[in-house]
């Protein structure tokens, strides 16, 4: 969750490595899944139609950051951009063995059917 008690956590005193900016990547995308999970509890936990709808799309704003953070990581760090593309395969190929067609196949990510 958010420190905001020191204005100076995040401040880095000196350029970073590559290594260290994909490792500061990866804590950002940790961030924006934390923050959709936050934004989910709280359309759960009210009936508020207007703050639901609000909230939402903030969320979603989050899932766009996710594949903003994804593809720059890819770009810094190729090798870890082959070792997704070989996790996607497996499931791919693992959708196909149950008969699941993907929606989008022109997608990294699509949503599933049966």
């Amino acid at each position: 969750m958010a420190a905001f008690g020191n204005p100076f956590t995040a401040n880095v005193e000196r350029k970073m490595t590559k290594q260290e900016l994909i490792q500061a990547i990866r804590l950002n995308i940790a961030g924006e899944l934390e923050a959709i999970y936050v934004y989910d509890a709280h359309i759960q936990a009210t009936d508020d139609e207007f703050a639901k709808k609000v909230i939402a799309d903030i969320r979603d704003e989050e899932k766009a950051h996710i594949g903003e953070l994804m593809t720059l990581l890819r770009y810094l760090d190729p090798t870890e951009a082959e070792k997704f593309a070989e996790g996607e395969e497996e499931v791919r190929e693992m959708m196909e063995e149950l008969g699941i067609k993907e929606s989008n196949p022109n997608t990294t990510v699509g949503s599933l059917k049966k």
